[in-house]
């Protein structure tokens, strides 16, 4: 089986060489980039997993912070992760109003990260977030996982199970939950527990106080980011590199140019035309490896014979696609699906990887080769227009 995570959160929403910090383009001042590197990660057998480090720090203490490398990008959920087997700051915990430890269960579609909510402040490029709440995951203060939580699919607690030593989640919204995690009943997803020494139970968490994506919070370059990789060939390379650039439009590095903008609705989708078929749950992803959707012809693609959640068809497919925004705005797309188990086991990044996926359209890691992939930021002003939305 290919590792790879499908990590967009479950949530409906009304719900090679890294840089660190102070990372610079040669020749310019600009300092709101960092590299990125898709490779095997930390865990040695990740297929199209892109890679950065994160700085992180005990808030308002700049001598006492720690780079974290092998973090995973995931513009598909909102919110800084990291493993506590990465981590030896001793970051401020977070309590509810009644002054229990507040703790996480943070649910991705293949699965959940469970661990308490701290305070860090967090540093990319030469960006800085202060004060900001981020997950610190598997911690052994919390080792009892509520049903409700564990009922949501596989644990993801450790670098195994994971594939990283975190996840920086940079999708289009400023919290990882949103509107639906402020109020407790029927809408609450269960995401946020309050934790007594007598048990967990689920509560309501304000704004504020949820796990936030880090961007907004920087003192500029704050309205979204861009992840530029270049085109891999058929057949998959040991590893690429490429850029995460804060900011969009706010830069000489940042500027959309002729990308199409796609606004995206509450729920971060847009639509998708294949086959005659509309799907109007689509999303950009790239903390999903591959491009998942359910090809429904007649001749329709086979799955693979090893790794079963990809397609595998005898000869490289060329398929197309049209993706339709929330503002009408219309972009084809041609993309390649290929034989996912006749991949070298030493290659990471691989083009025409894409999977079954019967509920919609997902277009993961493969997508953003030889493309400038925007995302833009709810509520933020850019020069595309107010976030969310995603352009390329």
């Amino acid at each position: 089986m290919v590792r790879g995570l499908v990590l967009a959160l479950t949530v409906a929403t009304a719900v090679a060489p890294q840089c660190g910090p102070g990372s610079t383009t040669p020749g310019t001042s600009l300092q709101n980039f960092q590299t990125i590197t898709v490779n095997a990660g930390p865990s040695g057998d990740y297929l199209n997993g892109a890679f950065t480090s994160v700085t992180i720090c005990v808030p308002g203490q700049s001598s006492s912070c720690q780079t974290i490398s092998g973090v995973l990008i995931d513009t598909g959920s909102s919110g800084v992760r990291v493993l506590s087997s990465a981590l030896t700051l001793p970051l401020p915990q977070q309590n509810d109003a009644s002054g229990s430890p507040l703790v996480e269960c943070a649910q991705f579609l293949d699965g959940f990260t469970w661990g308490p909510v701290q305070t860090a402040d967090v540093k990319l490029a030469g960006e800085q977030a202060n004060a900001v709440p981020i997950q610190v995951i598997g911690t052994p203060a919390f080792p009892t996982i509520p049903t409700a939580c564990s009922n949501t699919g596989d644990a993801e607690d450790t670098l195994s199970a994971l594939g990283a030593n975190g996840i920086l989640g940079i999708a289009s919204f400023k919290q990882d939950c949103g509107p639906a995690c402020v109020g407790i009943g029927a809408s609450n997803p269960g995401f946020y527990y309050a934790c007594p020494s007598s048990g967990c139970r689920t509560t309501a968490v304000p704004l504020q106080n949820q796990v936030q994506n880090p961007v907004p919070f920087f003192a500029s370059d704050n309205n979204g980011t861009v992840i530029q990789l270049p085109s891999v060939a058929p057949g998959g390379v040991v590893s690429t590199s490429g850029m995460l650039i804060f900011g969009i439009g706010t830069q000489a590095n940042n500027a959309l140019g002729p990308a199409r903008v796609l606004t995206l609705d509450a729920a971060g989708n847009f639509s998708t035309n294949y086959g005659g078929i509309v799907y109007q749950s689509t999303y950009v992803d790239s903390g999903t490896n591959g491009i998942f959707f359910l090809d429904s012809r007649t001749t329709g693609l086979p799955l693979c014979t090893a790794s079963t959640d990809f397609y595998c068809p005898r000869t490289l497919q060329s398929q197309s696609a049209t993706n339709r925004g929330v503002n009408g705005a219309m972009s084809a797309v041609t993309f390649s699906v290929g034989n996912v188990d006749a991949l070298s086991a030493r290659i990471a990044a691989a083009s025409e990887v894409a999977g079954p996926n019967p509920g919609g359209f997902a277009w993961g890691m493969s997508f953003f080769y030889g493309r400038s992939v925007f995302t833009a930021i709810e509520g933020q002003a850019t020069s595309g227009g107010t976030g969310p939305y995603v352009a390329y």
